[in-house]
């Protein structure tokens, strides 16, 4: 059990460099069919037009952001690995892309949105919980924040490329209690979404 758990503290500390190895075999796999879109105008009809969205872990841009992009929004994405933002700048030189940790984020600024999709959940559970306070900093009044998450507590590998990547989620009870002493409610949670491939979605808005 102990080298269980120390294997995904280890797989845990190399994320970014797993992200940076796979960057362009990541970009190339990505759908870009955008089985997220009922999901991101859910997250789209929370904001104002012509909202400043913030996307933490970006990737290259593609498919999150530039669907965004399309629609009128001033999207600013951020990625820990600069092969990432270097695919980002090379598809969209007139984005606002920026090499960022989301753990240690202070843009000075804040946004109508905060998304991370298929980013935060790389976090650890500790790490979730000071991040979400970061990501509240970051949200204007009123603004709408949606993370990917797990649909229980827990910690898992999965892959990106052919290498291992560590995965975890804290329980919706605790991300209802920790959003709500932030100042945010949840709008809506789903577990596990069939019509998501599968993906366990949180939207929530700041008062």
């Amino acid at each position: 059990m102990a080298e269980g758990i120390n294997s995904l503290a280890a797989l845990a500390a190399q994320t970014w460099q797993t992200y940076e190895r796979n960057a362009a075999r990541f970009d190339a796999e990505r759908a870009r069919v955008l089985f997220e879109k009922p999901w991101l105008d859910r997250f789209a009809a929370l904001l104002p037009p012509q909202a400043a969205i913030l996307d933490i872990g970006c990737g290259s841009g593609d498919p999150i952001a530039a669907y965004f992009r399309s629609l009128g929004y001033r999207v600013t994405g951020v990625d820990a690995a600069q092969a990432m933002i270097d695919l980002a700048r090379e598809k969209y030189p007139d984005g606002d892309w920026r090499i960022s940790d989301m753990r240690h984020l202070r843009l000075g600024q804040t946004f109508n949105g905060v998304i991370g999709w298929d980013s935060f959940f790389h976090l650890t559970q500790d790490e979730q919980r000071t991040t979400l306070v970061r990501l509240a900093e970051h949200l204007g009044s009123g603004g709408a924040l949606m993370l990917t998450v797990g649909p229980e507590a827990g910690e898992v590998a999965g892959h990106v490329g052919d290498d291992l990547v560590y995965h975890s989620s804290l329980s919706p009870a605790e991300y209802e209690a920790i959003l709500a002493g932030l100042g945010l409610h949840i709008v809506s949670f789903a577990s596990e979404d069939p019509e998501c491939e599968g993906h366990t979605v949180l939207l929530a808005q700041a008062s």
